[in-house]
């Protein structure tokens, strides 16, 4: 379209220039019969097209209307020039080729009877005229064009009335630009027709997923009744129950697939996955969460989720022994690039004897996100309870933590 913007202020300019230099003579007029005693030569050399206006005295003053004529002959685009009654008075070479009609047989006839009458429709030819009244203008205008044994291509139209110095006495020219989108309109079907199926696919792996979390926790928890080792059952339960958070990440995942992960639901979802597997009676403990507005990606959250997840089994291991009282609070905020993701526990707080502070599998596995999202790690006895902050900056580093998991 710039290129068609261009074409039409040069072609203005020469307008211009030309009612100038002589104001008697039809300025831009484009006149299939040139004025008496004025011929038009025109011959191709290579890809451009040169037009002579030659007179009796060889007059310079029609030289800008030639130059007009030849920046519309020659245009790269395909061109019409029209007249108030929808006469073609000039077509580009490339308009003549890519729609394969003769350049001698385009101009002196009406729009509606080029080729085999393909471009005679009747809704292009109100909207031409409307446009040179000046009571409408074609802005990405759009039209099949069916031509005898050729499948039918999909066009893109733009007019514009020209304005120059002779336009209000009656001489009215249109400027026609046509681009064809065929090609363009079909990758952009193959491409949604891809994207299409890509969903399909991604829905299905998903739920096989999802049934299969579901299938290797159910085989877990009942290992887990049937060993006598208490030490195996608790691995398996233990087992069971990431299974089962990892479970909740990848349904929260699949409801979120298009677009960014609003953390608050998210959250809340994990949370309530996580207390209908472990807390037994919820009027004694309770997981709550507040978060802000955020949205990440997806790569980000299945890290937040994991985090949240493994702190969370965490606090409910250990923070309340013998069926004490308690909650779980989740927090999430940002502060533009910055944010601050905290897990606390009002529960019995760190332990007062390092070596019962032994790391586990939890720890690994948190260490590691926060690693992975370049964010800090802070544990905090805050009395009653203990308080997990991870916290990403434009500049951050790991710190060392133990969590006893």
């Amino acid at each position: 379209m710039n290129e068609n913007r261009w074409l039409v202020l040069c072609i203005k300019v020469c307008c211009a220039r030309a009612a100038y230099k002589r104001p008697d003579m039809v300025a831009c007029g484009f006149r299939s019969v040139p004025p008496p005693g004025t011929a038009l030569i025109s011959r191709a050399s290579g890809p451009r097209t040169e037009i002579a206006m030659t007179t009796e005295s060889a007059n310079p003053i029609f030289a800008p209307l030639s130059l007009a004529m030849a920046v519309v002959e020659s245009s790269n685009a395909p061109l019409l020039l029209l007249d108030a009654d929808l006469t073609v008075l000039g077509a580009s070479a490339s308009f003549c080729r890519v729609f394969d009609i003769a350049p001698d047989q385009a101009t002196g006839r009406s729009i509606g009877g080029l080729g085999h009458g393909e471009w005679n429709s009747a809704r292009l030819a109100s909207l031409l005229k409307a446009t040179a009244s000046g009571f409408a203008s074609i802005e990405a205008y759009e039209m099949d064009l069916k031509r005898p044994d050729q499948p039918p291509r999909r066009l893109v139209l733009n007019a514009q009335k020209l304005d120059y110095a002779d336009a209000d006495g009656g001489d009215v020219r249109l400027l026609l630009a046509v681009s064809d989108v065929t090609d363009a309109r079909i990758a952009e079907k193959l491409k949604d027709d891809l994207l299409r199926e890509k969903a399909i696919l991604l829905q299905e792996v998903q739920h096989r997923v999802a049934n299969s979390l579901q299938i290797i926790a159910s085989v877990l928890l009942q290992n887990a009744r049937k060993v006598q080792s208490e030490e195996t059952r608790t691995h398996l339960r233990d087992a069971h129950q990431r299974v089962m958070s990892v479970a909740a990440v990848q349904e929260q995942l699949a409801i979120s697939r298009l677009g960014d992960v609003e953390l608050r639901p998210y959250f809340t979802q994990l949370c309530q996955s996580l207390g209908a597997s472990m807390i037994r009676d919820h009027d004694q403990l309770s997981i709550t969460v507040n978060a802000d507005e955020s949205a990440v990606n997806a790569d980000v959250s299945v890290s937040l989720g994991l985090i949240v997840t493994e702190l969370v089994i965490n606090a409910l291991k250990h923070a309340f022994p013998g069926g004490r009282r308690g909650e779980i609070t989740v927090d999430y905020r940002t502060a533009d690039a910055d944010w601050t993701l905290s897990i606390g526990d009002n529960g019995v707080g760190m332990p007062k004897d390092p070596a019962d502070a032994k790391p586990g599998l939890g720890t690994g596995i948190v260490e590691a996100l926060v690693k992975q999202l370049d964010a800090t790690l802070v544990v905090t006895d805050v009395a009653p309870g203990t308080r997990v902050a991870i916290t990403h900056t434009a500049r951050t580093a790991i710190a060392p933590a133990t969590l006893a998991v």
